[in-house]
């Protein structure tokens, strides 16, 4: 596939480096991990799973809204980002995940083992495919079309 001539600069970024692919790590672990930690749950019936569980989805959720502000950022300010159809589909699909990862935790919230079973599992499964499709579509971004990558030596 053709690369861009040039690349494309982030907004959202601190001394060159783009601030979203930075922010997204810790609660795309957070979303991975609690598929786990459901799995341990419902197999060993401990509360401890149960808790780990109800933090793993408030700090995916709430570390993925505060990731997507940097994204939406880039994307709404950069003209070159928003006229790709990559980026309006990473950020629908990102918004579709974070807003299930939203409703996962709060689930949890009052009491953390009721809603394990079968709703929270069912809902992180969920929440794990749709990262790995926004994963792959911030990847085409970064390495098909060079957002936020310096090129420069």
């Amino acid at each position: 596939m053709p690369r861009q001539e040039e690349p494309i600069a982030s907004r959202a970024a601190i001394a060159g480096h783009p601030l979203h692919p930075m922010m997204i790590h810790f609660p795309v672990a957070a979303l991975i991990g609690l598929v786990a930690v459901d799995v341990a749950f419902l197999r060993s019936a401990d509360p401890f799973w149960a808790r780990a569980g109800v933090w793993l989805a408030g700090v995916g959720a709430l570390g993925g809204w505060a990731a997507s502000i940097a994204g939406l950022i880039d994307l709404y300010t950069v003209a070159r980002i928003r006229r790709l159809i990559t980026a309006s589909c990473h950020a629908i699909i990102a918004v579709m995940m974070l807003s299930v990862a939203t409703m996962n935790w709060l689930l949890r919230v009052g009491d953390a083992g009721a809603m394990v079973r079968p709703w929270g599992l069912y809902l992180s499964l969920l929440t794990a495919v749709l990262i790995a499709l926004a994963a792959y579509l911030g990847g085409r971004l970064v390495y098909e079309h060079t957002v936020g990558v310096d090129t420069s030596e």
